[in-house]
This record gives structure tokens, C-alpha cells and sequence, in this order.
């Protein structure tokens, strides 16, 4: 099957810095580093390390063929990324010792993928393959409830967070991934308890604690593998892919969650974005070892 990802693409440029800076400081970088990011982009790299036939559909600007080479390399399928006049979607990243960070995120593209490169895609899709997106572009809602009605498994992360675009797509989707922070937003927003939003399957990562996964059966928790932390950024598109691409693999919901944090865990303890994220080989690999890998 096939896992077809509406998402953002971006350049990302991440500063090492000793501490993330307070309001008004100027703060000197200990490093810098240019790699591909943005949820989408992750996602998609995710997906396709952890055996999933992944493809991205999006956009970047002029500036931005080296990002698509780079998602061609890694196995993900980019005949549906297109090229528009707005500059490539570009993050600067502030990453502490610890790897706590801080994230200004420029849209750029992003926002504003064509049409009919969001549509044609779907023309291609079959019965059962999984679609998904993240609050980095523009037509999530429309492309989402298109996929529905198309016999597609529906899939969106939570991220950047924004109530109105959540409630917007709750209704079409089979599988909501968000963090506990926005969990708590969410609930906020909406009224409504996280178990109670009529989405069959809800994920809530939470950091070191692991995840909450609310499915037919009622809420479970999933420890995640203890690691010291590097640079988180990444970590959760890294989650969210890897479960896409096991559930598309046929693992079971648990199954899948725990290769996920695996995964993720892994990508926390080195530095990077996209370029970090580790393949299925090095997540079995770690599964099968002891921890720190």
C-alpha cells in the first residue's frame, strides 16, 4: 500500500546555542547546521525509512530543488511536489544542551501548494492506502475529507497546534497524533475530552513518559525507552511516520506505537532533523539490544 503525505518542506537551520535565549537577549551561536526539515518532509523521510512506499505532495520555491533531491534520496516518491514563486519554507531552530529548543517557522511554499498538486495525487490512490497531514499547508481539510470519501485511512498530527484547523478535519479522520500539550489545547478549544472526540484512534505522546494510545479498547499507556536527550527537534514527525508506516506494514496498533518510540528515542539522541532519522534496520536492531543504544 501506499502512504500519501500532504506536508510542508522546509530548509532548516539549527544553532547550537548555550542556552535557549530570554526576550531581547542577543545570544552568539556555537554552531550552525543546514539540513531538510519541516513536520512533513520528516514525516515522509520517517515513513519511507521504516519501509512504507511514501508519497510527498507539496511545494517549494524555486530555492528549494536540493530539499526535494534529498527526499528522493531517501526513498520518498516527489513527482507530487511542486515549484512555485514563493521561497522554500525555512525553520530557524535554537537547540540547547539537553536538546530543549526553540522553533520560528517561515510557511513560505507551504502555503501555497496548488490545487491541482493536491488533487492529482488522490487520482492515483487506492482503497486502503493511508493519507495524512499536518497544520504546515495550506487545503489540509478539503485534501483529508477527499481521502475519506475515497476509501483512504486518514491520518493527521496535530502541529503546528491550532484548534479551529483540528475541529475542522475531526470529523474524516481514523487516526489523530498529537502531544499532551495539545491535548490539553485541544480539549480546551473543543469542549471535549481527548476520548471523546468520535476519532477512532487518538495518540498522545508524552515526551520521556511514552505514549497514550485512546483506541475501541479504552486508554493504554506505552513506556518509551529512556535515553538522553540530544536535540528533540524531529522527534515527533519521527513517531508520527514510523506508526504510518507500520500500521500500513499490517502491525498491530501496539506494535506499531512501540517501534514508533523506538524510533523516536533514537532520534532524540543525536543531533538533526530529517538527515537523523534512523532506518527500520538500526529500530529493530535497538528493540532486539539494551538501552542506551
Amino acid at each position: 500500500m501506499t502512504v500519501w503525505n500532504l506536508g510542508s518542506i522546509n530548509a532548516d537551520f539549527a544553532y547550537r546555542v548555550p542556552r535557549l535565549p530570554a526576550p531581547g537577549e542577543t545570544l552568539a551561536a556555537e554552531g550552525l547546521t543546514r539540513g531538510l526539515g519541516g513536520k512533513g518532509a520528516n514525516l515522509s523521510v520517517a515513513a519511507a525509512r521504516a519501509a512504507a512506499r511514501v508519497v510527498h505532495v507539496g511545494a517549494v520555491g524555486p530555492d528549494g530543488r536540493w530539499a526535494v533531491d534529498r527526499l528522493m534520496e531517501y526513498g520518498v516518491d516527489v513527482r507530487h511536489v511542486s515549484e512555485v514563486g514563493e521561497v522554500t519554507g525555512h525553520a530557524v531552530i535554537a537547540v540547547a544542551p539537553g536538546g530543549e529548543n526553540s522553533i520560528l517557522v517561515w510557511p513560505g511554499a507551504n502555503a501555497a501548494i496548488p490545487q491541482a498538486t493536491r488533487d492529482a495525487p488522490l487520482a492515483e490512490a487506492r482503497v486502503g492506502d493511508r493519507a495524512v497531514a499536518q497544520n504546515e499547508t495550506n487545503g489540509q481539510a478539503a485534501w483529508l475529507a477527499t481521502a475519506k470519501r475515497m476509501g483512504l485511512a486518514t491520518a493527521y498530527v496535530a502541529a503546528p497546534f491550532d484548534g479551529q484547523a483540528v475541529g475542522a478535519v475531526l470529523d474524516v479522520l481514523d487516526l489523530l497524533i498529537l502531544n499532551a500539550v495539545e491535548a490539553e489545547q485541544l480539549e480546551a478549544a473543543l469542549g471535549r475530552r481527548i476520548d471523546a472526540l468520535g476519532v477512532p484512534d487518538v495518540l498522545v505522546t508524552r515526551g520521556a513518559e511514552g505514549c497514550r494510545w485512546h483506541g475501541a479498547d479504552g486508554a493504554q499507556d506505552i513506556p518509551a525507552p529512556r535515553v538522553e536527550a540530544v536535540d528533540a527537534t524531529g522527534a515527533g514527525d519521527t513517531f508520527a511516520g514510523y506508526v504510518l508506516a507500520g500500521l500500513d506494514r499490517g502491525l498491530p496498533m501496539a506494535q506499531a506505537i512501540g517501534q514508533a518510540q523506538v524510533a523516536a528515542a533514537l532520534m532524540v539522541a543525536r543531533p538533526g532533523t530529517a538527515d537523523a532519522i534512523p532506518d527500520l534496520k538500526e529500530v529493530q536492531e535497538a528493540r532486539l539490544g539494551s538501552w542506551p543504544p
